[in-house]
């Protein structure tokens, strides 16, 4: 019986790990702030009176490459903020300033120097009622 609970405990506590998609990115995040490269009041949806997001990445092992935040509205690239990790982890961020009539999703992709995406995360930037 013991065998069996410490099995199912195994597998399951393997698929939690296996979900995240990328084993250079430890965390990935949007926020209303960062203060000393820690990400604060993380969110996944916003209001339009919010007038800036953040986007905070936690990489590892990704020392002397080139690593970009694309943000993408509507299909068109919105912004594009370039990064060169000097350690073995490195947190790094970029916000977006938002206009109170871009509602709908938003996109960030992650992007490495070969132009690989390594991670895309979506917000929704809602209508204040």
């Amino acid at each position: 019986m013991n065998k069996k609970i410490t099995l199912l405990l195994l597998l399951l506590s393997s698929n939690v790990f296996a979900v995240w998609p990328h084993n250079n990115i430890s965390q990935a995040v949007f926020a209303l702030d960062v203060v000393d490269r820690s990400p604060q009041n993380i969110v996944s949806e916003i209001d339009n009176n919010i007038k800036k997001i953040f986007f905070y990445t936690n990489l590892r092992n990704l020392k002397g490459q080139t690593i970009t935040h694309r943000w993408f509205y509507n299909g068109k690239k919105m912004a594009e903020v370039i990064f060169h990790p000097r350690g073995n982890r490195w947190r790094v961020y970029s916000s977006k300033n938002l206009w109170h009539t871009w509602t709908g999703q938003w996109k960030v992709e992650v992007v490495n120097q070969n132009q690989k995406i390594l991670l895309t995360k979506t917000f929704r930037y809602n209508k204040f009622l």
